[in-house]
């Protein structure tokens, strides 16, 4: 299994390594790291180069969390039926690191939160619809992207500690504890990339939508 847990966090890496809006940025000969907040994901995209761009780039950003999932599942799912759910989770944490840390870009990326979308998609499709609601409403009253973003992350890792206790997520009881650790890690790091935007909101100086 060790050497199942590196191929899965392998995987994931490479495909986070598909940086959507920095691609598309050089597509159209701009470079989004020279843009606005100068962050390659989502939110810098659609304010900086607009709605059809960001809804690209957060298509691309979350679909490679999905695909990540998706692989690992088809290579491991029948040797490691009983241990299947740990390593999506490890491929998850890959696509969210090699999102915010892509060696090609010196390791600065996004803040990685499409990606944890994209990976919960795949992973627990039965957490997106409170985390949906929770991104939207926040967005909707309030106008912070941050807060909505800092909601999923929160949403996520409290669903799957739900889901995983009551036999929803599909995984061995033996099994929950690493899982809860690995996907709090990937929660984690939604939060402390948002750590400026933590410090304007407590400010009131974030940007809102």
């Amino acid at each position: 299994m060790t050497t199942a847990r590196i191929i899965s966090i392998i995987t994931g890496y490479l495909f986070g390594l598909f940086t959507t809006g920095y691609f598309y940025s050089r597509h159209v000969h701009v470079d989004i790291r020279q843009m606005g907040s100068g962050n390659i994901g989502t939110t810098n995209t659609f304010r900086t180069l607009g709605k059809k761009a960001g809804i690209i780039v957060f298509l691309g950003d979350g679909f490679k969390g999905v695909f990540a999932v998706l692989l690992v599942w088809l290579i491991f799912h029948s040797r490691y039926p009983q241990d299947i759910k740990i390593l999506e989770a490890y491929a998850g944490l890959g696509a969210v690191l090699g999102h915010n840390f892509p060696v090609h870009l010196k390791f600065k990326g996004g803040k990685g939160i499409a990606t944890t979308a994209g990976m919960m998609l795949a992973f627990c499709p039965f957490a997106v619809p409170v985390c949906m609601a929770l991104f939207g409403l926040s967005v909707t009253v309030k106008r912070y992207v941050s807060v909505g973003s800092l909601l999923v992350c929160l949403g996520f890792f409290v669903q799957t500690v739900i889901f995983g206790q009551s036999g929803i997520l599909g995984a061995p009881p033996q099994a929950l504890t690493e899982i809860y650790i690995v996907v709090g890690i990937v929660c984690l790091l939604g939060v402390v990339r948002h750590h400026s935007n933590i410090k304007r909101l407590l400010s009131g100086t974030e940007n809102k939508v």
